[in-house]
Formats: C-alpha cells, sequence, structure tokens
C-alpha cells in the first residue's frame, strides 16, 4: 500500500440542488444551506467540499468560487474546491484569478477541478459553439495552466483575444494552485491528464467502479511516458451515497430521492426508468452506489480504494427531495465514522504489507 493510500481523503461533492419550481427550496435558502454544510465538514474532519457548476433552475452552483469564499470564513483547515469548473465555457483569466482569490482568503486550501460539465446550457449562455465542444477546452486548459505556471503571461488562441505579456493577479498563495482534470470516464481524458501530469477524478455514477481500473492504467501509463513521477499522482472519485445509523434505514430513505432525480435527468436523456433493482444492485458490494450504514460504506471505500489506488474519494448525496437535515447527518457520519474505519482500515494494511 502506497503512501498515498494511508492518507486518502474523504469529501463531500455537490451542485447545490434546489427546486423552486415546485415549490421546495428556494435558491437563496440552498445557499445558505451549503454554509453550514462546509462548516459542518471541516468542524467533523473531511478533506474537502467541492461545488460543481451548473446553469440550470434546479441547481444553485454557478458560481462556486464565490460559494467557497463564503466557507472561508467559517472554516479551518478543509479544502474549498469546485467539481468541475466548466472550463469550456468560461475564460481562464477569471478562473485563475477566483481561485486564486480564495486561495488567499482561506490561506492556501483552494482548488480548481477543470472539466466540459455534464451539461451544455452554459455555451449558448456565454455564447459558444457547440462544435468546438474538444477544441474549446483543449484551448483554455492550455491557457489556465500557462497563467498558473507564470504571473506575465503572452499567448494566442482561436477562441479568446490575445494576451501579450500581461500579469495576472492575484497570484495564489499555493505554488502551483492545485488543477484537477475532472472526467466521465473517458480514455482520452484519462490520457490527457496523465501527460499532463494533473490529478484526475472519475465521476463514477453507475455499474461497477471496478470497470474504471484500464482508465486508471492508462492516466498512470501517461504520466510515466510523459515522465511525471507516478508516486506523485492523484486519483479521486465522485458517486453518489448516502449514510444512515442501519443500512435498511438508508436504502428505504434514499431509494425514492435517488429515483426521482434518475428519471428527471432520464427524461432528458433518454435514459430507461431507475428501478428499485437498478438501486439495489447499485447498493451492492461493488456497485457505485454509497448507501449504508457507516461500516459498510466504509467497507466500499475500502474495496474502491483496492480496485483503483486512490488518494481521495468524494461522495455526492445532495438532491432537492432529500430533507437538510438528512444531507447534514450524511455529513456528520462520513467525517466522525466512516472516515475514521477507512483511514484506520489502510493504515492497518499498509502496515502489513510494509512489515
Amino acid at each position: 500500500m502506497s503512501e498515498q493510500a494511508k492518507t486518502m481523503e474523504i469529501g463531500i461533492s455537490t451542485f447545490l440542488h434546489a427546486n423552486p419550481e415546485k415549490g421546495g427550496v428556494s435558491h437563496a435558502e440552498r445557499l445558505r444551506q451549503s454554509i453550514e454544510e462546509i462548516q459542518l465538514a471541516d468542524q467533523v474532519g473531511l478533506d474537502v467540499y467541492a461545488i460543481g457548476e451548473h446553469h440550470r433552475i434546479d441547481y444553485t452552483s454557478s458560481s462556486p468560487a464565490v460559494i467557497l469564499a463564503a466557507g472561508t470564513a467559517v472554516t479551518k483547515r478543509i479544502r474549498l474546491s469546485s467539481a468541475v469548473t466548466v472550463l469550456s465555457s468560461d475564460d481562464p483569466v477569471r478562473v485563475y484569478q477566483n481561485f486564486a482569490t480564495l486561495d488567499g482568503l482561506s490561506n492556501g486550501r483552494s482548488e480548481i477541478m477543470a472539466g466540459r460539465g455534464s451539461f451544455i446550457e452554459s455555451f449558448p449562455l456565454f455564447g459558444y459553439n457547440l462544435n468546438d465542444y474538444e477544441e474549446l477546452f483543449d484551448e483554455k486548459l492550455e491557457l489556465l495552466l500557462k497563467i498558473r505556471a507564470s504571473e506575465k503571461v503572452t499567448w494566442n488562441g482561436g477562441h479568446r483575444p490575445a494576451i501579450d505579456n500581461m500579469g495576472i493577479y492575484p497570484r495564489a498563495q499555493q505554488e502551483p494552485l492545485p488543477v484537477w482534470i475532472g472526467s466521465g470516464g473517458s480514455p482520452e481524458s484519462a490520457v490527457r491528464a496523465g501527460l499532463l501530469g494533473l490529478p484526475i477524478v472519475f465521476s463514477i455514477l453507475g455499474g461497477m467502479p471496478q470497470r474504471f481500473a484500464p482508465l486508471v492504467e492508462l492516466y498512470k501509463e501517461a504520466a510515466v511516458r510523459a515522465g511525471h513521477d507516478p508516486n506523485k499522482l492523484q486519483i479521486a472519485t465522485h458517486s453518489h451515497g448516502f449514510i444512515s445509523d442501519t443500512t435498511e434505514e438508508a436504502a428505504e430513505r434514499y431509494y425514492p430521492v435517488m429515483a426521482a432525480q434518475m428519471n428527471h435527468i432520464g427524461r432528458e436523456r433518454g435514459w430507461s426508468p431507475y428501478t428499485r433493482d437498478t438501486y439495489d444492485a447499485a447498493r451492492s458490494l461493488d456497485g457505485a452506489l454509497y448507501v449504508g450504514d457507516p461500516e459498510y460504506v466504509a467497507e466500499k471505500i475500502v474495496l474502491l480504494n483496492k480496485n483503483l489506488g486512490l488518494t481521495r474519494f468524494m461522495m455526492y448525496v445532495d438532491f432537492s427531495s432529500l430533507p437538510h437535515r438528512d444531507l447534514l447527518r450524511t455529513i456528520e457520519l462520513l467525517g466522525t465514522k466512516v472516515a475514521p474505519i477507512v483511514r484506520k482500515e489502510l493504515a492497518r494494511q499498509a502496515s502489513g504489507l510494509n512489515a
């Protein structure tokens, strides 16, 4: 077991789901709730709280850096990240400035997770052509990394005005400011992140997490081929989950929440209806849904680490039909019960291998 595995980080990812159309929680209330979540996650010892950028009525997370900046005032140690920043439809200069500002406010705790995003609303919203989907991301990631590496930047591309030896401020406190690549599971994303030596986050929302093992190997092979130290690579996953005092209680309470959301998105994307059989299969030990009591969820995370060799696990709990008290309870149990079990077991395995 590597040193990375012994110190695997555990945290929360969220899109700040709201339901203002149907009389549920408003955008304003959901934003205020998020600060309570960030504070609690910090207090119970979680390592990261990450907010994904979305531009839909059912999410409140169009400006993750602003929300995370508010969280700096009520936290001391937790890392604050996007999950993801839709870099293709944003300006890398502003992305860097926003997260460098967050980094200063948080005393060096901010991170950028860059990706294409799981929805496309931001492209027409900000005047981008979806036909440029791949080219936009590649070009803007190149510029973001150039800004991160140098105070003065000279750059020319096809989708943004050129920059001629101009300074980008403020500079991040961390050198370098962490930039992760978010991936839904494409080999191209894994190879790109590896060649650049950047940390990667796999979004594993269905099927068996073990099927991502070949992508992890592609990532590592690309990194080694590009001359990066394999021992410094960071690999994270993001998956749905819910924790309660018993596995039976967790399973019964989360199924209607999960089914409502998956069927809502499924109608937009043409998916088959989400059934209880699908749900129960995902809850199995080999599945991608982390629902159960603390011991069971911890067992699943340890197995995930065995299969993929993680440095970070992030749980997504947040759906609008889930009472906020249940979301807070899951954060509490993840920090106070699950994380200690996982860390103790990984340390035990590492000790045995190193003996």
